[in-house]
């Protein structure tokens, strides 16, 4: 039976689910693969992993994950030869399911951190989103660049718009009317850093709400808007400062393309796109809004397979 890529849970095989192989996992359709720890494709996204200690640099937190891309490892030694990079198509299927929001079935097998994995076999451990990704330096070799990324387990699946079970059958009538319905809503609890709304503030006012990339003021009804994007990451392995130094106003489409690494900053504060290389312009400064250049450094280290020599 040909595999059926499903972005969510498999309907008979509840999270806690467990398989002997993995050959089972992927005849209950949890995985696409028996061998390849990312079940996806780099236009449809990533639907599943499998945790099980194949790479050093991996972190298992429990609902929280550093997960270690695919590709450049010698396939008979298993040792790295080459830089990883996203033109491999199960990085890529990651890296898609993270801009799309799509959740990610984590499967954990016998040889993974043993605080979160089955003693033997291998088990359906829920769904998780793709919150960033990065290069970093392989911890077995650091002549090469590893691609990770940071998956946080979905426990609020409703808000998450995830179909839990099948999908029940409605009359044309039922269906018209859910659809023209206000959407329900529920109280939830978000576990989230807490950041400085005063750091926010001060660079939108220094910058007047213009994006120091493009130079745009996005005017809404209130008012000017923008956003204060952190150069340096705040959450897990990161740990950049919740400061002005370490914070970009940006308008939300260079925020988006800055975060992604579609953008990426020089020490002399040139603006990069770096899809082409081409300089698009320099930075827009402030005298009070001093940028720390460490924090710009880190960035580019994030984004590149390759490292700057």
């Amino acid at each position: 039976m040909a595999y059926k890529r499903t972005f969510g849970h498999i309907p008979g095989h509840p999270e806690g689910s467990t398989y002997s192989s993995r050959k089972e996992v992927q005849a209950a359709g949890l995985h696409a693969h028996e061998q390849a720890g990312i079940s996806g494709t780099a236009k449809q996204g990533a639907d599943a992993i499998v945790l099980n200690g194949g790479y050093p640099d991996d972190r298992d937190y429990g609902d929280e994950i550093i997960y270690t891309g695919h590709g450049g490892q010698d396939p008979n030694t298993k040792k790295q030869i080459k830089h990883q990079d996203l033109n491999d198509w199960g990085n890529a299927a990651l890296v898609r399911s993270q801009l799309e929001g799509l959740p990610v079935r984590v499967i954990r097998g016998f040889n993974g951190d043993k605080s979160y994995s089955p003693a033997s076999g291998y088990r359906y451990d829920g769904l998780y989103r793709v919150a960033a990704h990065w290069f970093a330096d392989h911890e077995a070799d650091p002549r090469f660049r590893v691609c990770q990324f940071h998956l946080i387990k979905i426990k609020d699946e409703a808000e998450a718009g995830i179909l839990v079970d099948q999908p029940i059958e409605t009359s044309l009538e039922e269906d018209l009317a859910q659809k023209q319905g206000p959407a329900p809503h529920k109280q939830t609890t978000v576990n989230k850093a807490v950041r400085n709304a005063e750091v926010v503030r001060r660079v939108k006012e220094w910058h007047q709400h213009r994006c120091q990339v493009c130079g745009i003021i996005l005017q809404v009804d209130a008012g000017p808007y923008s956003q204060g994007a952190h150069i340096r990451p705040l959450g897990l392995k990161h740990g950049g400062p919740d400061m002005e130094s370490n914070m970009l106003c940006l308008c939300p489409n260079d925020h988006v393309r800055f975060d992604n690494g579609a953008l990426y900053i020089t020490d002399d504060l040139k603006v990069v796109n770096a899809l082409t290389g081409e300089v698009i312009g320099p930075l827009r400064t402030h005298p009070r809004h001093k940028i720390d250049l460490d924090h710009v450094r880190y960035h580019r280290s994030q984004l590149r397979s390759i490292p700057e020599s």
